[in-house]
């Protein structure tokens, strides 16, 4: 079970350090305060998981101060405790939100038994939260690559999986870095606990130590709540840094120290919290390169890069791209609610097979999704491509061979050119100016190529 926060409200002082103690002993972080008026300011700032709440208390009982606490929209869990005579009043606290109660003097094996149910039910509430922001994956297990790279992938990711080592993962924007960090993380002791994902790109760097590490209410202007942080929606499972490169030096240090310490300090709080969290970092730049031009700490890129696995782009494992394309053609229809079975004819293979693919695995999957959208029938054809497909040069050119008969290699591109350029016209539905626009060459050297007049 991950450590839980906990306040102790009893206005017994022997009790509050008894049960600080017992749960402290069994990995916890306790505080404790003696009057109803001290918890509501202390549950005010929203970063306490539990509330081990008496209910007869010598200003403002506990009731009062679970109902004033949920009101104000923190999400804290209330246990309230109370003599056996009053099991009466427990009932009605569970009635205004109490998760159970517990009856005075308090058993050990009770609250610990109590503290688990506690612990599975945020489990279960933060496993909702992350199905609610999960997205489709766009390449799953079923889908078996071939190639020598990408069977060496899968090795390392079986391997490393099943160790609580930090992995780093390499290569460009689309080769899948994500994926196989989901796939790391499915597969580790980790599964039943959050995978968080962060672009460490697209937060602006004020809000990035709060967004890491949290804040409590009222830390800021603005801070009308609390907020928990990446590092604590991850605890227990994986928080993995997309794009880690671009990270600011200022947050590098501090997390640094939240990866060695296993502790982290929200923005307004004075106490450490402890977190268990695997790290997994991704990212489509050379951190060697930015550690050598002062832009990246040594000792965080060797605290990252304990296990590397790297992508290579997908023009160098073509042997991939056909069952890449059998995979999108039977999911992505599904997905974009497109009725059918489809496939494509030799010469749309060909040039998905031979076109370089700059944009990798998202690239080509964007592809399909355009093909699919816009075909015909169920046999897509080289005409249903797009024209960055069917007009780019990719290791000489599709659909252009360098070592055809009789025919120069020129008389093979002008060719392929008029080919290029006749589907254009197909797709903008005769409008040859349209056409030329779409191709990125003007409007009389399209006549000129076609061998027509304008």
């Amino acid at each position: 079970m991950k450590s839980l926060q906990v306040l102790v409200i009893d206005d017994e002082l022997a009790v509050r350090q008894v049960l600080a103690a017992q749960l402290g002993d069994i990995g916890h972080q306790v505080e404790h305060v003696g009057t109803g008026r001290a918890a509501i300011d202390r549950l005010a700032k929203g970063d306490v998981d539990i509330a081990l709440c008496d209910i007869r208390l010598p200003d403002v009982n506990g009731i009062e101060v679970m109902r004033q606490t949920l009101g104000s929209g923190v999400e804290t869990t209330f246990l309230v405790m109370t003599a056996f005579a009053s099991v009466s009043t427990a009932i009605d606290a569970m009635r205004s939100g109490a998760f159970d109660y517990l009856i005075k003097p308090v058993r050990v094996e009770d609250l610990k038994h109590r503290l688990v149910q506690v612990g599975e039910v945020l489990g279960l509430r933060e496993e909702n939260r992350r199905l609610r922001r999960m997205v489709p994956e766009p390449l799953d297990d079923s889908c078996v690559l071939p190639s020598e790279a990408s069977q060496h992938i899968n090795r390392m990711v079986s391997k490393v999986a099943g160790t609580e080592g930090t992995v780093l993962i390499t290569g460009e924007s689309g080769t899948g870095k994500g994926v196989y960090a989901r796939r790391i993380h499915r597969n580790s002791l980790r599964a039943r606990y959050p995978l968080v994902q962060v672009n460490c790109g697209a937060i602006p760097e004020n809000l990035m130590e709060t967004e890491f590490f949290g804040h409590l209410k009222g830390a800021f202007t603005g801070a009308d709540r609390a907020k928990k942080g990446l590092f604590r929606e991850a605890d227990g499972g994986t928080l993995l840094l997309d794009e880690v490169a671009e990270l600011p030096m200022a947050l590098q240090v501090k997390l640094l120290h939240a990866i060695e310490e296993k502790q982290i300090r929200p923005v307004g709080g004075e106490q450490t919290r402890r977190v268990d969290v695997r790290m997994i970092a991704a990212t489509n730049k050379s951190l060697r390169e930015r550690v050598d031009d002062g832009r990246f700490r040594e000792d965080l890129f060797y605290r990252l890069n304990v296990l590397q696995i790297h992508l290579p782009p997908l023009r160098e494992r073509r042997e991939d791209i056909p069952p890449l394309i059998a995979f999108f053609l039977a999911s992505e229809p599904k997905r974009m609610a497109i009725d059918g079975n489809y496939s494509l004819d030799s010469e749309a293979m060909d040039a998905l097979v031979n076109y370089a693919w700059p944009g990798n695995i998202r690239e080509l999957q964007n592809v399909i999704d355009h093909a699919l959208i816009l075909a015909a029938s169920d046999r897509i054809t080289l005409s249903d491509l797009p024209l960055q497909v069917t007009t780019a040069s990719s290791d000489g050119g599709p659909g252009v061979n360098a070592s055809a008969g009789d025919d120069s290699l020129r008389e093979q591109a002008h060719l392929f050119e008029v080919g290029a350029i006749r589907r254009a016209i197909e797709q903008a539905g005769g409008d040859r100016r349209l056409a030329a626009e779409r191709l990125g060459i003007g409007l009389s050297t399209l006549y000129r190529k076609l061998g027509e007049e304008e």
